[in-house]
């Protein structure tokens, strides 16, 4: 399994959860949000993604 380039995905995550120890970890990010029944924050347009709200439903919405 490759590694994770930490600082290119740095460079492009949108995600803006200050405190947030996935940010840049892009495989982490997927499984916890997938945990929980969510998708992470680079799926949603910057304005739904600071409103921190992931679940599916909202993406849905902020899409269709």
């Amino acid at each position: 399994m490759p590694e994770c380039n930490l600082k290119a995905n740095l460079a492009k995550c949108t995600c803006s959860y200050p405190t947030c120890s996935r940010k840049g970890k892009c495989c982490e990010c997927v499984m916890y949000h997938r945990a929980h029944g969510e998708l992470p924050g680079c799926f949603f347009p910057e304005d739904v993604e600071r409103t921190y709200d992931r679940s599916i439903k909202r993406f849905i919405e902020a899409y269709y």
